[in-house]
């Protein structure tokens, strides 16, 4: 079985890639909707939820886990793979390399939460992968809580992108890297305020590949998928087709159900 998990519904698209390329494997999808979103919490927060999520996944027999969230992975991905040495954990990172490596403007822009603007882990992979590339990192408050919300189709999340975005589509960027997976779903919203200019990145489908390396091919294996969360699991459910996702509903077996961790 492999473990999905992210501070709220963000991670779903992550999710769903991996069943696109895995079509067989059992999945669990563990919501941390009790403290959603992370972006604005503290590192030493982040790493404890981390952690005791990572732990309860491993207990419930995932033989590979997936940190489906970016601030998650910055904060505390290398102490999760420490906690867990016998068990791959696979984290999302914005997808800088490849903006990097296919820009033609020789700009790129990285759309975070707060947490994941200021880490540590975000800073050295700009220096390792864009060290040629002028990089504009740009925090983005509030829009994992709109896709929380499933404020998708709101005017005023237009008018705020393009606050966002003016000035390093002015500079010249153009490859704008989603690097919270919340954002994916805001895409339909940015695709037409970057249409012409700059191209937007994201790496579900690379993890999705990733994981298809690592899994394993268990013979009981059903494509069933399992849903959790830690507050208010009837949203998550109901987020599936609200999210364009309804094709993963035939493989849950049961309700959405909350978990206390």
């Amino acid at each position: 079985m492999i473990g999905i998990f992210d501070s709220g519904l963000g991670g779903l698209s992550v999710l769903a890639a991996i069943a696109k390329a895995l079509p067989a494997a059992d999945m669990r999808y563990l919501a941390d909707t009790a403290y959603v979103p992370y972006g604005n919490k503290d590192e030493a927060f982040i790493r404890a939820r981390v952690l005791k999520i990572g732990r309860y996944l491993a207990d419930q027999g995932c033989s590979l886990i997936v940190v489906a969230c970016n601030t998650a992975t910055a904060a505390a991905v290398t102490m999760l793979r420490s906690a867990l040495p016998n068990i791959p954990v696979v984290g999302i990172e914005p997808g800088i390399k490849p903006a990097a490596h296919s820009t033609r403007s020789g700009r790129i822009a990285v759309l975070a939460t707060e947490s994941t603007a200021r880490s540590m882990r975000l800073s050295s992979l700009i220096q390792r992968y864009a060290g040629n590339v002028c990089v504009d990192v740009i925090a983005c408050p509030g829009w994992a809580n709109r896709v929380e919300s499933l404020q998708l189709d709101d005017p005023g999340f237009t008018e705020s992108a393009h606050h966002h975005l003016a000035q390093t589509l002015e500079a010249g960027a153009d490859r704008i890297v989603l690097g919270c997976t919340h954002y994916t779903f805001l895409a339909p919203a940015l695709t037409p305020l970057v249409a012409g200019r700059a191209q937007l990145v994201d790496v579900a489908e690379a993890v999705a590949r990733q994981c298809r390396r690592l899994a394993s091919t268990a013979e009981n294996s059903q494509g069933r998928l399992i849903l959790q969360a830690t507050a208010h699991p009837e949203r998550l459910q109901a987020a599936l087709p609200a999210l364009g996702l309804a094709q993963l509903l035939p493989r849950l077996q049961e309700a959405a159900a909350q978990i206390d961790i």
